[in-house]
């Protein structure tokens, strides 16, 4: 499943810098999780490192894009064998 920020988010750029996939983006006003991106750091942190980082908790679930971990998991090497090409 990947994870989404909800109106409580204060734009303090700590997820950006912690995703390693890349996938959160300055919005306006929010910041955007790309569910195409976010693998909720499997295999790279035991934790997704946004929701670690977050001060105010406003990093949850998105129930909209409910993923397993073997989707995830393909999604994660998918994203990894871009960068090496």
């Amino acid at each position: 499943m990947a994870l989404i920020i909800n109106d409580e988010c204060i734009a303090c750029d700590a997820c950006r810098e912690e995703c390693p996939t890349e996938a959160i983006e300055e919005g306006d006003p929010l910041y955007i999780i790309d569910p195409d991106r976010c693998t909720e750091c499997i295999k790279d942190y035991d934790e997704p490192q946004c929701i670690a980082v977050c001060p105010v908790d406003c990093i949850e679930l998105d129930k909209d894009n409910v993923e397993t971990v073997t989707e995830l998991t393909f999604k994660y090497n998918k994203l990894n064998s871009d960068i090496e090409e």
